[in-house]
């Protein structure tokens, strides 16, 4: 039987439902941004996940929404006598964040469902569709979970379940992003191995950065030690004040000044390595445009990381610097996938009947 190669149609409508599916994940990362930044997580103190995603619709129903808000920590210590429109501003951020992620998930599922049934998807491909399907529903009983943790001691939530909320949606973020490259049929390029390592750190010590820039959120350490190069009177603040607390490792994580010192100097550490990759590729002539990009993409995010810190975090800025952040997180996942030493088997095309093409 003759056969044609037939790859075009089916993996251009897969790659632009992915791409579409990235950038609402893009979209919900900052919703749920401006969600922290103004407070407005605890809003909502019970998780429906059906019911849930109609909002109050009458005065009984919006009293009785702000009755229980009325009965966590957060109300009674820092919003006590807020008025009921007030209550509804946070409301709409914390609701918004959840339809957003009940919109991801019917957007990827249905056009999932619809691919599958219409076949010519490589079983490695549905296997890492299937996962990231997974993990997008483990992200909705982890936002859950975060929220949880303000309900009842806290007037805010864990800056630790916070930042594992945040890394869970970029690594889906990423994963996607890394799919949709691999969709994509290009020539293999011959690069040193040294580049594809510098490729693969920079992508590790983007996450790292991204987790601490969570864990800077979670404890509003970004409202404190306003002042650079310097933090808290140096460039190196002194031992005693950075690791007072016992065990040492919990000032890693717990400690607003050495949270935002590790930030800052995740941050110093990730522009040299993004300028030395970038360097390195115009040197050996190998993936220099994609290299170039990302050390402008982190040189821009640190320019914004200073302007968002010497302004006490507005919010303007703040979402301005998270919004880079994914940007930065992209291009290093495409930077790595470039310079990747094989190509995905999904990539390859597949024979079709002729009687069957099109």
């Amino acid at each position: 039987m003759t056969t044609i190669f037939a790859p075009t149609n089916p993996h251009r409508a897969v790659r632009w439902w992915l791409i579409s599916v990235a950038a609402l994940i893009a979209v919900m990362v900052l919703v749920g941004g401006a969600t922290r930044l103004t407070e407005s997580g605890l809003s909502i103190v019970e998780w429906k996940p059906v019911t849930g995603s109609v909002p109050p619709l009458t005065e009984t129903a919006w009293n009785e929404a702000f009755e229980a808000y009325k009965k966590i920590p957060q109300y009674r210590e820092l919003n006590a006598g807020m008025s009921l429109s007030e209550y509804k501003e946070i409301y709409w951020w914390e609701w918004s964040h959840r339809f957003l992620g009940r919109f991801i998930g019917v957007a990827y599922l249905l056009p999932f469902l619809f691919f599958l049934w219409r076949g010519g998807l490589s079983g490695e491909l549905k296997r890492r569709l299937w996962l990231l399907f997974a993990l997008g529903g483990l992200q909705g009983a982890v936002g859950w979970w975060m929220v949880a943790s303000g309900l009842t001691e806290r007037v805010e939530v864990s800056q630790y379940r916070l930042a594992t909320h945040l890394m869970l949606a970029l690594l889906i973020f990423a994963g996607i992003v890394w799919t949709v490259r691999r969709l994509k049929e290009r020539p293999q390029i011959a690069a040193p191995a040294r580049l594809r390592f510098t490729s693969v750190l920079l992508l590790v010590v983007t996450f790292v950065q991204i987790y601490f820039g969570a864990l800077v959120a979670g404890l509003r350490a970004g409202r404190a030690y306003n002042t650079w190069p310097q933090i808290d009177g140096a460039f190196i603040p002194s031992a005693e004040r950075l690791w007072f607390e016992t065990p040492w490792w919990r000032n890693m994580f717990d400690n607003v000044l050495t949270v935002q010192f590790e930030h800052r100097m995740t941050a110093y550490a990730l522009f040299v390595l993004a300028a030395l990759h970038a360097f390195d590729a115009v040197r050996s002539r190998t993936a220099a445009g994609g290299a170039l990009w990302l050390f402008a993409a982190v040189s821009l995010q640190a320019v914004l990381g200073i302007l968002t810190l010497l302004n006490q975090v507005p919010i303007d800025l703040a979402l301005s610097h998270q919004a880079v952040a994914i940007v930065v997180l992209a291009l290093a996942v495409m930077q790595v996938e470039r310079l990747a030493s094989r190509q995905s088997a999904q990539a390859q095309p597949r024979a079709v009947p002729v009687g069957q093409a099109g």
